[in-house]
Parts: C-alpha cells; sequence; structure tokens
C-alpha cells in the first residue's frame, strides 16, 4: 500500500471518528435554533398584520374591545392549533369575527393563517401594544356610561337593589353606547326604556338579546355575557322606571361626530373602490349583491354615528361583513366622509332595506 492510500485512508478513518460525531452534537441544536427562528419570524411577521387589522376589535395588547373576547388569555393559549386555525380563517357565525382566509373571502393565505395562529399563542403582548403606539394604530377609547357612587347608592336601596345595580353595570359596559345612558335610545339604537317593550314576555326579551336581530346593529350576545348577566340585565330594563324615580342622574354619552376634509373624502373614495364597490356598485350606486349608498334618502335619515357603527360592526344577517376588524378609525371615518360627500347629489331612491 503506497503512503498516499495510507494517508487517504487515515483522513477518511478521522471524518467518521472526529468529523461525524461532532455533526451528530451539532446538528440537534441547529434543528432547535431553526425551529426557535420559525417561532420568532412567524410572531415578528404577524405583528404587523394584527395591527392592521386586528386591534380595532381585539385591542392593542390583546385585551378585548367591547363585546369582542380577548386573545391575550389562557383559553386562547391553550386552545388546539387546529382549532384557532379554523376560526382564524373561518371566522364564527353569529359574532364579528369575519373569516380572514382568502379561499373564505378574506385577505390572508394559508401560511398567513399559520403564522398568526403561532403569533396569537406566543406573543409578547406588551411588545404587540407598543407596536401598534408606533405604527398610530391603537384604537380609541370605547366610551363607556360611568356609575357614581351616588348611582350605585340609590340603586341598592331597592328591593332586590344588589341585583339591579349588577343590572346596571354590565349595561353600562355594554349597552349604554348604543341605546343611551339613561335608556332613551340614540341615533345608533332604539330606546330600552319603553313601556311597550316591558309588556313583552321576559323570555322573548331574552331571547333577543341572545340572538340579535338580523337585519339591524344589535348582535348576539349569548357567547359574550353569561346567562345570569343577560338575566340581570332585562331585568334592569323591567325595573327602569324605578331608578328613574328615585333621581338618579345618568351621565350623557356622547356620540362620535365625524370630521371632514378634501383629504380624508378623497382617501375614502380611494378605499370605498378597493373595498366596497363589488358589492355597493361603481360610486355606491347599488348592484345585485348589496343596496345603493349613494342614495339621497338613506343619507338624510342615517346620521355619521349610525353609518360609522354599520361599516365597523357590520349587519347580521346579510353580506355586510363587520369592517372594524379590518380598518382602522381613519379608513372608517375618511368612508363615512366619502358617502356623506355625495349627498347633495345623490338621486332619491328607496332606502337600502339592511336585512336584504
Amino acid at each position: 500500500m503506497t503512503t498516499s492510500m495510507k494517508l487517504t485512508g487515515f483522513l477518511a478513518t478521522l471524518i467518521i471518528l472526529v468529523v461525524i460525531p461532532a455533526y451528530s452534537w451539532i446538528e440537534p441544536t441547529h434543528q432547535e435554533n431553526l425551529l426557535d427562528n420559525h417561532y420568532t419570524n412567524a410572531v415578528l411577521s404577524s405583528t404587523d398584520l394584527y395591527a392592521e387589522n386586528c386591534t380595532v376589535c381585539h385591542g392593542a395588547a390583546g385585551e378585548g374591545i367591547g363585546d369582542t373576547p380577548p386573545l391575550n388569555s389562557e383559553a386562547v393559549r391553550t386552545m388546539s392549533e387546529n382549532d384557532l386555525s379554523k376560526v382564524i380563517s373561518r371566522g364564527r357565525n353569529n359574532t364579528l369575527m369575519a373569516a380572514w382566509a382568502a379561499e373564505e373571502g378574506g385577505i390572508f393565505s394559508n401560511s398567513q393563517i399559520s403564522d398568526f395562529t403561532t403569533f396569537i399563542q406566543q406573543a409578547n403582548w406588551d411588545y404587540v401594544e407598543a407596536r401598534v403606539a408606533e405604527l398610530g394604530l391603537t384604537p380609541p377609547d370605547v366610551i363607556k356610561m360611568e356609575v357614581s357612587d351616588e348611582m350605585v347608592s340609590s340603586i341598592l336601596a331597592l328591593p332586590d337593589g344588589e341585583r339591579l345595580s349588577e343590572g346596571l353595570f354590565i349595561y353600562a359596559d355594554n349597552c349604554a353606547a348604543c341605546h343611551g345612558a339613561n335608556g332613551s335610545g340614540t341615533i345608533i339604537a332604539p330606546a330600552i326604556d319603553s313601556a311597550d317593550l316591558r309588556t313583552r314576555p321576559k323570555e322573548e326579551i331574552i331571547n333577543l338579546v341572545n340572538s340579535g336581530i338580523n337585519g339591524t346593529l344589535m348582535a348576539s350576545w349569548q357567547n359574550i355575557l353569561a346567562p345570569e348577566e343577560i338575566n340581570a340585565t332585562v331585568d334592569l330594563i323591567y325595573r327602569w322606571p324605578e331608578l328613574i324615580q328615585t333621581g338618579i342622574d345618568f351621565p350623557e354619552v356622547e356620540v362620535m361626530s365625524i370630521p371632514s376634509s378634501p383629504e380624508l373624502i378623497a382617501d375614502g373614495q380611494q378605499l370605498f373602490n378597493i373595498a366596497c364597490k363589488s358589492c355597493h356598485g361603481v360610486d355606491g350606486y347599488g348592484s345585485p349583491m348589496a343596496p345603493a349608498l349613494n342614495n339621497q334618502l338613506f343619507l338624510e335619515e342615517t346620521p355619521d354615528a349610525a353609518i360609522y357603527q354599520i361599516i365597523a360592526g357590520g349587519v347580521s344577517g346579510t353580506l355586510m361583513p363587520a369592517w372594524g376588524s379590518r380598518l382602522n378609525d381613519y379608513d372608517l371615518q375618511s368612508l363615512v366622509a366619502f358617502l356623506r360627500s355625495v349627498e347633495e347629489t345623490a338621486p332619491s331612491i328607496l332606502p337600502p332595506i339592511l336585512g336584504k
């Protein structure tokens, strides 16, 4: 055997004895690092998408806003990846959760949905909140009715006052922004301090709260409030006159007013052409899929805040989705400003029927 052959054999043996064991020791660590990097990249790539599309409903820190549930919770973190992916992809019936998968009419690819699943279950929500603020996408505070100590004292003095007090706190947090702090209604929703309403059977009112009302802004609350909370709130409705008789000073809940400017109108028109034209038609004149919004009767009878709420929350029982989970406050206001700008020249035609 030649010297060169012996050297080649020695080197081959050295590779087997040294290099391969070293590779076997390094490779698992390398694979773990790749896996860690995958999860890290999934979280980072999803953060901006979350800020742009989800904060209006779920909050800057995943805390949930209004009747939208929190994502920063143990229940969501321990949910199976498959179930969570299905919720994001397909949405949830009778809620404001839209379908986000492209194949379901949404805007996210399957890989983005997969990353979102990882993001929701592993995100550092403090970082997410800071990033949302950095992008200027922190949602506005939810309008709520403040319940004063004086109000609570007056209610506790009534028969079964503790239950009435519980109902008032639930009403203040979830209902007052639409139905009014004093129950007299707003431009968005009807009064609940209504003699006609109190003549209806309690079971009927509970069913309305549980199921919502198709063709209106009244969403289903059965997945948001516990049965006892709904019961306490409905009891409050029936006994509302007693609250008035105590002389309680109900605070007023301000309903938003939408500003307008040439820039806001132009941005709204551009967004309408991207997001709304396919259903509501060119310039909002309607189509077989959705009613005309460039409609003087509709615009005269529908205040800005109501149009904003329709766009943000969708309309139950129709093809109108909840855009509040996809558009930020500026975008929603721009759409309202654009629609309001066409009111003077809009034709007078039958107003849209929201339930169709």
